[in-house]
């Protein structure tokens, strides 16, 4: 296990149907680097991704997300 975990909460203007929240979640946790990403149920807008922050950077994360078609804005690390 990496000794350089983060994490970063990333907000998503877009509302999202539980399908495709889900599939927002698997693909970027598939992500080289990133441990596990996860939407609450009643805070849907705000994705939480653990990564490896030796191998992957925040921003890569959020290019990724837009990459998708989403508009997504980092908030700040945890």
């Amino acid at each position: 296990m990496s000794r350089h975990n983060a994490a970063v909460v990333v907000h998503i203007n877009e509302n999202l149907s539980d399908t495709e929240i889900h599939e927002v979640e698997r693909r970027i946790s598939t992500g080289d680097g990133v441990q596990a990403a996860c939407v609450h149920q009643r805070t849907r807008h705000l994705l939480v991704v653990d990564y490896d922050a030796e191998r992957v950077k925040s921003t890569q994360l959020l290019g990724e997300l837009r990459s998708q078609g989403l508009h997504a804005a980092l908030v700040g690390g945890i």
